[in-house]
This record gives C-alpha cells, structure tokens and sequence, in this order.
C-alpha cells in the first residue's frame, strides 16, 4: 500500500484501519470463528510455536479477526500495539497485575468505578500490593503518596461517576520521576477526545462495552502502549490466563468503531444542549459536564481534551428525588450502562458504585442526590421533553 495510515486522519483510520482482506476480497471483515489453526507439517507446527514463522496458533493467543479490532483501534489510538480482552475490567486487572507483584505500592485517584475500587481496595491486598487513594485533581497529594517501591499509578479521567478530571501529563511527571509507570483507563474521554500516551502515559485501557460498541451488544476491553513494554509486561499474562476476547464481539467492535467518530461527536453535542437545560432546573443543586465553563477542572479539560463526553451528573438533593426523576423518564432509560446509542440514567450510589462503603462515596462527592446520564443518539427535542418532564416530577 503506498498510503501511511499513520498519515490518515481518525475517521480514515476507523474505517480502513488493519484491514486484511482474504482471498475472497470481502468488504466487510471476515469473522474467524475458530478455536485452533492447522499447519502443514510438524516442522510448520514447530516453527510457529517458537515464533520463527509468523502466524497464528490458538485463538486464545490471536485470531485473525481480533488482530484487525486491535489493529484498527491502536491506530486510532496512536498506540504501537493494541491488545484485545474480554471486557473492559478484564483490561483493568491485566494492566495492573502485569506491573505489580508482592511488596508494591500503587497511587490512584479516589474517585473511580466501583469495580476498578474493589480490585485496588480489597483483590490486590491478598496478594501483597499496597495503594495509596488521592484526590486525583491535588497534584501536591500526588506527589506526597509517590515511595520508593511505587511502580504504578492509575488515572480515570474524566472519572465515574462525577466526571472528575486529572491532568494527565502533571500526574505523569511525577509518577515518572518516582519510577512509576502510568495506567490511564480513557473510557470517558473515547479515543476520539483525549489521548493519554501523547500526554505521558504508558498504557491505555478502554471497556470497549461502552463507546466502541456503543449499541449494547457486547462486552470487550483493550489495552494499548509500546510493541516493547505490552510484549514485557503482558504478553505472558494474556497467553497463560485467558482473558481473551471472542472473535465475534471483536467483529463487532469491528463495525463499532466504524461509526464511532460520528456517534461520540453527536451524543457531545446533545449532552451539552441536556446539561445546561438540567443545570437551569430549580430542582438542581448542581450538573456537572466537562462541556461547561463551571466545571472544576474547565482549564485542564481546555488543555487536554478536543472536545468533551456525553456523560453527566447532577444532584436532585436526596435519594427519593433522584428515583422520582429515574421513574419518571419515559424515553431514557434505566441501566447502568453507558455510552449506547440509547440514552441511560442510573444512580451511582445503588447501582455501579453500591460496594463503596458510604464514607467513602461522600468522600468523592457521591451524595445519594446523584444521577448519572449517558446520552445517547435520540432527538435532542425529544429528550428535553422527557428529562423536563422527569426533573419536574423530582
């Protein structure tokens, strides 16, 4: 090919990007629904197994068609390799266990899903592994918790569910400085708004569930960053354990991605036209969205991000408001999924971050006022009217 696709704008490389055609010169890209390859002699077997010869041995390593999703979305990424998983919590324990080991200290934000907290909080300590929670926005807390035997630190930014935002190439510096390695979990932002390598850090990982599929189909991760460091920390990992993805849900992430520019741009631009409406609400003590110039961190997000989410928060002031609000909507609806072209509402404090002791919701700002949004590909008209409608009734 004598096109770079380096050179290629996103919506190029979302479009063509990995793309390897069979002999049969499909347009869409084929699905490889199988467990194992043949070879043509044990010397071929051989020669594979040892990496002499280039290909592929068992889909729990690689399959054709996952290597085109992992292909694809590295480019996007702007990554030099890209690894497909399960889900997006599988991604999150890989990129995690594969950089720490008994004796370890680990610094991440406070305010993250409620999953990524129980594996910090309560998975990790069996096995050794010490962290350190921050307020992810004080670069001086940072900097405190950093020790001698730091080797990772983790970012959610924007975070869930309160859309907190972490300067991403501050904390890398520092973590740097200290020897530590940097974990940046980019779902919130998509790789169509923010690029975490580009500001420092080492590894990338994305539920592909929300954004990239974004039709609530099915579930899968990625973890992106340097050919060199994924093969050292990773590879081994990935191979022995199995959190590998199918190739089904890798075709359709496939075809998700095609479209994921367009999608993420549009529910944006909805989102905003939805937080300034929700934020006009007598009912409401407060929205918070990356879009408007009275988020805490609007400088930060200026600086790093192109543009901004379809996600939102908002406080209704008690939990009874916020399930009147949820029981209300007729059009969105109830899920703690994010990132479909249908628009979703739930509450953190029942739903997604329900395992985080009370004290430590309130620490982040979780009251149980909270609803989160994620807005979707409907009628902008159509769904004022309905969360009008709802935040009356609150």
């Amino acid at each position: 090919m004598a096109e770079d696709p380096n050179s290629w704008a996103d919506a190029t490389r979302l479009i063509r990007g990995g793309l390897n055609r069979s002999n049969h010169g499909e347009t869409a890209e084929a699905l490889y629904l199988t467990q194992s390859f043949a070879y043509g002699s044990a010397e071929a077997a051989d020669r594979r197994f040892s990496g002499e010869e280039p290909g592929f041995v068992y889909s729990r390593y690689a399959n054709p068609t996952t290597q085109m999703f992992e292909e694809r979305l590295a480019l996007l990424e702007g990554a030099e390799h890209c690894r497909g998983l399960a889900s997006g919590m599988a991604a999150v324990h890989v990129a995690l266990t594969g950089l720490l080991k008994a004796g370890d200290h680990l610094v991440a934000g406070k305010a993250l899903f409620g999953s990524c907290n129980w594996i910090i909080s309560q998975y990790l300590p069996r096995f050794g592994v010490e962290t350190t929670f921050v307020d992810a926005t004080d670069l001086k807390a940072w900097e405190a918790a950093m020790r001698p035997n730091t080797r990772a630190v983790l970012i959610e930014t924007p975070a869930n569910p309160l859309l907190e935002v972490t300067d991403i190439a501050e904390v890398a510096k520092i973590a740097h400085a200290a020897g530590a390695k940097v974990v940046v979990d980019n779902v919130f932002g998509t790789p169509i708004f923010q690029k975490p390598l580009q500001l420092g850090a080492d590894i990338v990982v994305y539920s592909a569930t929300k954004h990239i599929d974004g039709q609530g189909r099915v579930l899968g991760g990625a973890i992106l960053g340097g050919k060199d460091f994924i093969e050292e920390h990773y590879r081994d990992i990935i191979r022995h354990t199995g959190p590998a993805i199918s190739p089904f849900n890798a075709w359709i992430l496939l075809k998700g991605l095609e479209t994921l520019d367009l999608r993420v741009r549009r529910q944006t631009e909805t989102a905003g036209v939805l937080a300034d409406l929700i934020g006009d609400h007598r009912k409401v003590s407060r929205v918070l969205y990356p879009g408007r110039a009275d988020h805490p961190q609007a400088a930060i997000i200026a600086k790093q991000m192109t543009g901004h989410s379809n996600l939102l928060a908002f406080d209704l002031g008690s939990r009874e408001a916020a399930w009147r609000f949820l029981d209300a909507l007729e059009i969105v609806d109830i899920s703690n999924n994010l990132g479909d072209a249908k628009s979703m509402a739930t509450h953190p404090s029942t739903t997604t971050h329900r395992a985080m002791p009370e004290e430590k919701r309130l620490e982040i700002g979780l009251t149980e006022g909270f609803v989160r949004m994620s807005v979707g590909l409907e009628d902008v008209r159509d769904l004022s009217r309905d969360i009008a409608r709802a935040l009356d009734a609150a």
